[in-house]
């Protein structure tokens, strides 16, 4: 039977060994390195003193003062991991590049030149250590992301126990915080239980990206398998007049070739999922990597994987020449309608990158995200904490808080307001909770729109054991084309809040 599995060779701890690599620091020091104020990786040492991913760079200094820090900057990390990458090769032709740190290439081949997977994988990672004098770990399996997994233990998944290697496995191990944070709160702790969820009730209950999770879950591979081949037209060329041979050159190159591919596929509705970079020399050396993407590649995506390649190209010694001839080939496409933008219009990682730049200027809390909390009024449903905090609520938003607003308004607001009745007198609440007159007519920032429906009042009594006790009440208002929410206090009336 053939062996469709795959050989991943992990090094840990990529970003911190080529941060390391190329400031010249020792690995024996606590170490991370940090994505604005977020830690994204740390060495071993900076574990042993508490330090975690996703801390927050305050806080792992407070707790480690020797702790030494680098920012995230993966051209550097592709650019020292292209060494490891060719030593990978020499063994085992045909390696796709993950990310910096992360290799993949179909088991077949190890396995079957050097006898067993056992054999392949100690023969490459020795290899490895000795050519490029970095620590790797192999894992196989029948699906990437079961071999990266593999790979983090140093273990062989045996041919069809894919599965059942995954069961027992967090569900933390998969690539979607907010996904896994909600699996969590009910209860799906394990990889195996999530599994254990009909698909169909996983696209109705979560949608399409959790779906792509489940079937990673369950062993199967990201995307079902697309056996059509891309045609040869997609490929885009750029003959360069003068040889690349700066960074600063081959980024430019990298933005133009790669904007020429992305319109290439968008005007066939298709997305690339697996990338082949090709160069040639101005000495005729050959050059070629293929790199793949669990999700299909923006147009920045692609830019920024030519760019990391050339880098490393670049870099190395023993070109002889600069680069002539650069080619750019989709080695596998899906549906374009896999490609979503972001909220703002860009991929997501521009947008953090924006928001992060903001926040380095005006302060921490000068970006602030909401996350929903507990409470009785829509004011307090919603809480503000800084952006890249942990949001977490304070308080159980799924607790019956007595008096809770069942649907709280879409757009928040405190804004003074007249409810009228038909005679135009000031309509009130007496002490029984009852309207004074039947309102008729509302009036915001000098807006009179006519009600053609109303309910309530409904009782806001809050801190009764208090001095500062807090009462009030409030009404819903419907008039001809929206829906309000306001609320009695200090003998006034407020809009609340704006329904859709």
């Amino acid at each position: 039977m053939k062996d469709t599995r795959l050989l991943t060779v992990w090094c840990p701890d990529w970003p911190v060994v080529a941060a390391c690599t190329a400031a010249g620091t020792a690995l024996h020091v606590p170490v991370a390195v940090v994505d604005g104020n977020e830690i994204v990786s740390t060495s071993a040492v900076a574990r042993k003193e508490g330090i975690r991913r996703a801390m927050r760079r305050r806080a792992a200094e407070a707790m480690c003062p020797e702790l030494v820090t680098f920012e995230h900057d993966p051209q550097r990390d592709a650019r020292f991991f292209e060494p490891v990458a060719e030593a990978v090769e020499e063994l085992a032709p045909g390696i796709e590049v993950v990310q910096p740190g992360l290799v993949a290439v179909p088991a077949r081949g190890p396995v079957g030149y050097f006898g067993s997977v056992e054999q392949a994988a100690e023969r490459i990672v020795d290899h490895v250590a000795t050519r490029a004098g970095a620590e790797a770990q192999v894992g196989v399996a029948d699906s990437l992301f079961a071999a990266t997994r593999a790979a983090h233990r140093n273990v062989v998944v045996p041919p069809g126990r894919t599965a059942e290697f995954l069961r027992p496995l967090g569900v933390h191990e998969l690539d979607a915080p907010d996904l896994v944070d909600l699996l969590r709160r009910l209860g799906l702790k394990t990889l195996g239980a999530f599994a254990d969820v009909p698909e169909n009730a996983v696209a109705s209950r979560f949608g399409g990206p959790a779906t792509r999770q489940h079937r990673l879950a369950r062993g199967l591979p990201e995307r079902p398998l697309d056996k059509r081949r891309p045609a040869p037209e997609l490929a885009v060329t750029e003959t360069f007049d003068d040889p690349v041979e700066r960074i600063d050159s081959a980024a430019f190159a990298a933005k133009i070739l790669s904007e020429r591919l992305h319109e290439n596929l968008a005007a066939r509705s298709l997305a690339c999922t697996r990338l082949g970079i090709h160069a040639r020399t101005e000495n005729g050396e050959e050059l070629q990597r293929v790199w793949r993407a669990a999700e299909p590649l923006t147009p920045r995506g692609i830019a920024d994987r030519v760019r990391w390649q050339l880098d490393g190209w670049l870099t190395r010694e023993r070109l002889t020449s600069g680069i002539r001839t650069l080619t750019l080939e989709p080695v596998e496409v899906v549906d374009g309608t896999a490609l979503q933008l972001g909220l703002w219009g860009h991929d997501d990682e521009r947008a953090v990158r924006a928001l992060l730049h903001v926040q380095g200027l005006l302060g921490p809390d000068g970006v602030l995200t909401g996350v929903l909390d507990g409470g009785r009024g829509p004011q307090e449903q919603v809480r503000l904490v800084p952006w890249g905090d942990e949001r977490v609520p304070a308080r159980n938003p799924d607790h019956p808080w007595p008096g809770r607003l069942t649907r709280a308004p879409a757009t928040l607001a405190d804004d003074p307001a007249e409810l009228k009745d038909e005679n135009g007198g000031e309509v009130g609440v007496t002490g029984r909770l009852e309207l004074t007159a039947q309102p008729k007519k509302l009036t915001v920032k000098g807006k009179t729109r006519e009600i053609t429906a109303w309910a309530g009042p409904w009782p806001v009594d809050e801190r009764w054991w208090a001095p500062d006790r807090h009462r009030a009440a409030r009404i819903q208002v419907q008039t001809n084309d929206q829906a309000f929410l306001l609320i009695r206090r200090d003998q006034r009336w407020f809009l609340e809040g704006v329904y859709d």
